[in-house]
């Protein structure tokens, strides 16, 4: 009788020699096609080859010898600035202009009540009109006694009387012009003229009140000539007057200094030397009292200079689109450092032999012509794999 043993439930009968190398080639076959698919998947190179001639305008940036600035705060003032006092007395008739009024060099300010000096001139006239024929008198009578003396007529005694009452009679009229000048002078002073042309920025009298001379009327100043004030310090003072080259910063304008003055002595209260910036006549958008960077030149260094037009702004990102050495475009984020004639100096970011994009929006749609690319290629290999 025989017996059949049946083998135990869950227990699978071993493989022999055979089926395990079938399991060996199998395995290979599947990591093969897996690193296949892997290299399918991976970007494609660009078409562009690295000699390739980039499709927008570059420049090349390279280390140059720019002048290195230190930048201290100023504040602008105006060169003419005044207070126009009373020269005579009087009560204040009226007031031509108010606070913020441009007033043309010559034009009236105020007018004070001139009857007393119109009366002191009408006076004054008189007294030349007198002097002037009691002048006229004196000369005929004269060369009257000087004829009748030279004819031994009269005697020399009232020849040198006649010649007195001449010039007593000169004396006069001269006396009496003068009288008349200092009295239209006087009635001059009644109108108030502007010494330049400029601004009022400030009244001191109201109409109706009295003056007296030397009474503050009004303050002025000109926009023409304008000036920033600043205080260097002592460290750097020398470099600054051995260069004397300085440039005003309002945001990123730059307004270049007509004249540099450094006074000769330090403050005592800050060791610092107080300096005058000209700037160009009728400077646009500039005022007495703006704060302002000053620039003062201080020595000569190599910087990597880029121009302002192809620095580009994304949120807080700023950078630069470049052209690499493989062929693409990129947006390299750059640190700016000082803007220079419409250039930026590069603290960080470039080396040189970069070669950055002069026309960041022509830059920007070849960077996403080829992103789409790639996309593209990357989506067919996918689909084909």
């Amino acid at each position: 009788m025989s017996m059949v043993v049946a083998p135990a439930r869950g227990r699978r009968p071993q493989a022999g020699l055979g089926g395990r190398c079938c399991g060996v080639r199998v395995a290979s076959i599947v990591v093969t096609l897996v690193g296949l698919a892997a290299c399918s998947r991976e970007a494609p190179p660009s078409d562009a080859s690295p000699s390739a001639a980039p499709p927008f305008a570059v420049l090349e940036v390279q280390p140059e010898l720019i002048p290195v600035e230190r930048r201290l705060d100023g504040t602008i003032e105006a060169v003419n600035q005044s207070t126009v006092s009373a020269q005579t007395a009087g009560r204040v008739a009226a007031i031509e202009f108010d606070i913020n009024d441009f007033v043309p060099a010559g034009a009236v300010l105020l007018r004070l009540r001139s009857t007393e000096q119109r009366a002191g001139l009408a006076q004054a006239q008189a007294a030349l009109t007198e002097a002037t024929a009691r002048e006229t008198e004196a000369q005929t009578r004269y060369r009257r006694i000087a004829d009748m003396q030279a004819r031994q007529v009269v005697p020399k005694a009232m020849l040198d009387e006649a010649t007195a009452n001449r010039d007593a009679a000169i004396a006069r009229l001269q006396a009496a012009r003068a009288a008349v000048a200092s009295a239209r002078e006087g009635l001059d002073y009644t109108e108030v003229r502007a010494p330049y042309a400029g601004v009022v920025t400030q009244r001191h009298v109201q109409v109706g009140e009295s003056v007296a001379p030397g009474t503050p009327l009004v303050s002025g100043l000109s926009l023409q000539y304008l000036r920033v004030a600043v205080d260097v310090p002592q460290r750097v003072v020398e470099q600054v007057r051995r260069t004397a080259q300085a440039a005003v910063y309002v945001g990123e304008r730059r307004v270049p200094a007509e004249r540099l003055t450094i006074f000769p002595v330090a403050t005592p209260q800050s060791n610092t030397f107080r300096a005058r910036v000209d700037l160009p006549e009728n400077a646009a958008d500039l005022y007495p009292g703006m704060f302002v960077k000053v620039g003062f030149v201080v020595g000569q260094a190599q910087r990597l200079m880029v121009p302002a037009s192809a620095v580009v702004r994304r949120s807080e990102v700023t950078g630069v689109y470049v052209w690499t050495a493989d062929g693409r475009t990129a947006l390299r984020q750059v640190r700016l450092g000082q803007l220079t004639e419409g250039r930026y100096e590069i603290a960080a970011g470039l080396v040189a032999g970069d070669q950055v994009a002069l026309e960041p929006l022509a830059a920007m749609i070849h960077l996403a012509g080829e992103g789409s690319d790639r996309v593209a290629q990357a989506g067919g290999a996918e689909h084909g794999s």
